[in-house]
């Protein structure tokens, strides 16, 4: 399960959009609202936006997407719950909403639409709204036991069109450079060598940067469009985060490497001493030997002058 969280100023696009025959929709749930017509939809929205005219962003639109390996269990009234809690985990209650089931692609999905400006007048808050419905949604993938999927890993290259083409080429050279370079020399060289061309877009007119754009093929697209993890700080900390384990593995067999030196020379030290402990005099020779040697030496001696 996976969702989309978008904001606009007004109802009447994103209505049209959801309720569009061309995709074959099925309007499953609504609140709040007339629904005999979809200009009736949208008026319902519009007047209770009166309540609180000072929101510029009234319209909330949340698309939710599924696995094709659950179409089994997706009947609309099972959707229509999922829905719903997903809705009340997410703090969007006590307001209008329609949710619409579009049948135009292979994998099942839902659009919901809702009011940012509550039955009380009050606005629905989107403080991170992303985060939290990310977080959401892996909590009721696991309670319904609902397929995970693998996200970009599972797209299907051979039918992907332009520009998702390109974008989906960038995203898996990214996903394999930035693995292995520890600096931004790095990953620009590599890239470059893929032919894909990296801009840097800077804070008013200082050196700081804020945002990357890849370019391949005459198209090109904002680092965080790519994927979430490839926006400029997020690259850039990964980088400098290579570059630590570099280092630490890199100190770490500096330290292995005088470890080893330092008992090697141990070692020899002990023979060495114990080498020279074999030309020690006789207390380290038994008594009994050392006296039988020196009498040889004096029998031999005393031949020696006959």
């Amino acid at each position: 399960m996976i969702a989309k969280i978008m904001k606009g100023s007004g109802f009447k696009g994103v209505i049209n959009y959801i309720l569009d025959p061309k995709k074959g929709t099925e309007l499953i749930d609504s609140s709040g609202v007339r629904t005999d017509s979809i200009s009736h939809i949208v008026q319902s929205f519009i007047a209770q936006t009166e309540l609180n005219p000072r929101v510029s962003k009234v319209a909330g639109h949340i698309p939710l997407s599924f696995s094709v390996q659950d179409s089994p269990k997706l009947s609309n009234e099972w959707m229509v719950k999922v829905a719903r809690e997903y809705m009340e985990k997410m703090g969007i209650r006590d307001t209008q909403y329609i949710i619409g089931r579009h049948f135009d692609k292979e994998h099942p999905h839902i659009h919901i639409a809702f009011n940012r400006i509550d039955n009380n007048g009050k606005t629905i808050s989107d403080r991170n709204d992303r985060f939290r419905s990310e977080k959401i949604c892996k909590e009721l993938t696991a309670k319904y036991s609902l397929y995970f999927a693998g996200g970009k890993e599972n797209v299907k290259e051979h039918r992907l069109k332009e520009p998702d083409k390109t974008k989906y080429e960038i995203y898996q050279t990214l996903k394999a450079e930035i693995a292995q370079c520890r600096d931004w020399k790095d990953l620009l060289a590599h890239l470059k060598k893929q032919n894909i061309d990296v801009r840097f877009k800077y804070k008013g007119n200082s050196q700081e940067v804020q945002g990357i754009i890849f370019e391949k093929n005459s198209y090109h697209f904002n680092g965080s469009k790519v994927d979430r993890n490839f926006s400029y700080s997020k690259i850039d900390f990964a980088l400098q985060q290579n570059s630590r384990e570099h280092e630490q593995q890199m100190q770490g067999t500096i330290n292995f490497i005088s470890n080893v030196a330092s008992v090697t020379s141990e070692i020899a030290n002990e023979l060495i001493e114990g080498g020279l402990g074999l030309f020690q005099t006789h207390g380290t020779v038994p008594a009994e030997v050392y006296n039988t040697l020196d009498k040889k030496k004096k029998k031999k001696k005393r031949k020696i002058h006959l």
